[in-house]
């Protein structure tokens, strides 16, 4: 099956993939990997394919990778990596909100799916470019999309959103403790620029806070970045579809999904859907038998949520937040 075709703009020069540096990656492989197939591997945000090579490097030649992302020069950098892997890598320019959708003919083609992996958040490749508005570090515009072809920019969203808004994306989406001075502040200036939202951010915090290791505002650009691409909609929207498809029969061990989550936010909607889907008989407990009939669809790989270790957090900064959590599947229901 060829490889399904993804937008190819223009690559900033400067964007290439040598800076990124996928979080826990040898245990995401010895969770995902598959070797025997045929079989698929979803990479539901591929980026610069750090995962995805090293899944595919790790699993046997009859298994295959189906990639999304909804920035299209991250799938050019994916597409560039994966090359060595031919005809069994397949890109999609799509959110993993549209998981099914996009699974079911490689499915069709390939085989069953193997294992899902959730890398979560904003990427390396988005964060170091200056441009996309994701980091103050940068003077530039207030974009922060992850896919700049469409949708509603932060800057937009900053020059119409009311305080009350604005006070509920922060306290939601950042859990910023100081969200309605905040908003006060942005709606009196509406700031268009990452350093312009910066600057506002310092100067509504309490003067104690502006100073601490974490810049005041980091909390304000998570919330906003959530907000413009809905990404816990999305990602609530997904993961039930991921537990459907693995649930029919793989070679060699039972389907398997992993989560890398890196704020407590999205590692909440994780630990929850996949306790319910571990969870068996849900009955009173003085019944004498059980009426429901629910039986567990997943076990628990792993024991609350693993971190990364000491010598990566110190090599790779931007894994000291990451949280994973993985299930295995018990068989067809």
């Amino acid at each position: 099956m060829p490889a399904l075709e993804v937008l190819e703009p223009p690559v900033n020069p400067s964007s290439g993939s040598g800076s990124h540096q996928p979080v826990m990656v040898s245990r995401i492989t010895q969770l995902l990997a598959v070797t025997s197939g045929p079989a698929i591997i979803v990479d539901t945000t591929v980026g610069a394919a750090g995962h995805a090579a090293a899944l595919l490097a790790a699993s046997s030649q009859d298994v295959h990778l189906l990639g999304f992302d909804r920035d299209p020069d991250a799938l050019v950098l994916a597409r560039r990596r994966l090359t060595p892997y031919g005809d069994r890598v397949h890109l999609v320019h799509a959110g993993y909100d549209e998981l099914a959708h996009y699974a079911e003919p490689v499915i069709a083609d390939v085989g069953p799916v193997a294992s899902v992996l959730y890398d979560l958040g904003v990427s390396s490749l988005q964060l170091d470019r200056g441009e996309r508005g994701f980091s103050f570090r940068a003077d530039a515009p207030l974009d922060m999309r992850m896919d700049p072809t469409t949708g509603q920019t932060a800057a937009e969203l900053v020059a119409t959103a009311d305080v009350a808004d604005l006070t509920r994306i922060l306290r939601l989406y950042g859990e910023e403790r100081f969200a309605g001075r905040i908003a006060a502040a942005m709606v009196r200036s509406r700031p268009q620029t990452t350093v312009e939202l910066a600057a506002v951010v310092a100067g509504a915090v309490p003067a104690r806070t502006r100073h601490a290791a974490t810049h005041p505002a980091t909390r304000t650009f998570q919330a906003l970045r959530i907000a413009v691409n809905a990404e816990l909609d999305r990602f609530g929207a997904s993961l039930p579809q991921a537990l459907e498809l693995v649930e029919h029969p793989v070679p060699a061990r039972a389907a398997r999904i992993a989560v890398l989550s890196y704020h407590s936010l999205e590692d909440r909607i994780t630990k929850r859907t996949f306790a319910a889907a571990a969870t068996g008989c849900v009955c009173p407990p003085d019944l004498p038998m059980c009426l429901c009939g629910r039986e567990p669809r997943v076990r628990l790989l792993t024991r609350g949520a693993e971190r990364p270790a000491a010598a990566e957090t110190a090599a790779n900064p931007r894994a000291r937040s990451a949280k994973l959590r993985a299930v295995e599947t018990l068989g067809e229901r």
